[in-house]
């Protein structure tokens, strides 16, 4: 009976394992050919692609076992694809309108997360599936550090560093940050901030012909600027450490 049931765990683990992996493809494959795939989804579904990038942005900064979704080069495609299609009289997407809704699903996204860490707190870390952790201590350890290093203002910058962003508003709740005077109006702040300068970056890039022939480049290089303050502190750290 135990034998069966180690068997039976082994062959659920190794599914969750492929599945994970998969899902890992996936989204790689889509970070790096977004605009292709942007173009996809709104040949496909029209003007619902309002739905599914307010999807994407809220759970992207909702749900802090999400903290892989691709934000920053999602907001940059989508302005690029504003720009692209801003003479034609039934555009897919308009840039203003598009900032503000996705303006609304950050604040929400990041206010939902924020209650979750509220009032879920440390039972959420404990949480496995498949042995494994939900969400991974090394990520709120990075994301107090963040903090310590910035205090309230790390909010505002946390939008702008995947991962961080995800966890930044969790690790807020679980902390009890004051939220009507530090979290609520920092984080309105910082989602415009993220959104509008994104969006119109895209917006204002995304017709350069060097820009649309190096797209995947790009997404690279906007992907590789993100994580860069993660990069210098993590490098900050390791050599203080040596040198003490």
């Amino acid at each position: 009976m135990a034998t069966g049931l180690c068997a039976s765990r082994i062959v659920l683990l190794r599914k969750f394992n492929r599945l994970f992996l998969e899902t890992i493809k996936f989204l790689l494959d889509f970070i790096l050919h977004i605009n292709d795939h942007l173009d996809a989804l709104v040949l496909q579904y029209g003007s619902t692609i309002y739905a599914i990038l307010f999807l994407i942005i809220f759970v992207e900064t909702g749900l802090v076992i999400m903290p892989f979704l691709p934000g920053d080069s999602l907001l940059f495609a989508a302005g690029a694809l504003c720009a692209r299609t801003a003479d034609q009289p039934d555009a897919p997407l308009q840039i203003g309108f598009l900032i503000g809704l996705l303006f609304i699903a950050a604040v929400l996204g990041d206010n939902s997360n924020y209650a979750i860490g509220r009032f879920f707190g440390q039972r959420a870390l404990k949480m496995k599936i498949g042995g494994k952790a939900l969400v991974k201590q090394e990520y709120i350890d990075r994301t107090h550090t963040f903090f310590e290093k910035y205090g309230t203002k790390a909010i505002i910058m946390a939008r702008f560093v995947p991962i961080v962003r995800t966890f930044t508003p969790f690790v807020a709740g679980v902390g009890r940050m004051n939220y009507k005077k530090k979290f609520l109006p920092y984080d309105i702040a910082g989602g415009f901030l993220w959104i509008a300068s994104m969006s119109l970056a895209g917006y204002a890039l995304g017709q350069n012909p060097w820009v649309k022939k190096h797209f995947e480049a790009v997404v690279v290089g906007i992907i590789f600027l993100s994580i860069l303050p993660m990069i210098i502190t993590w490098l900050r750290h390791r050599f203080s450490g040596k040198s003490q």
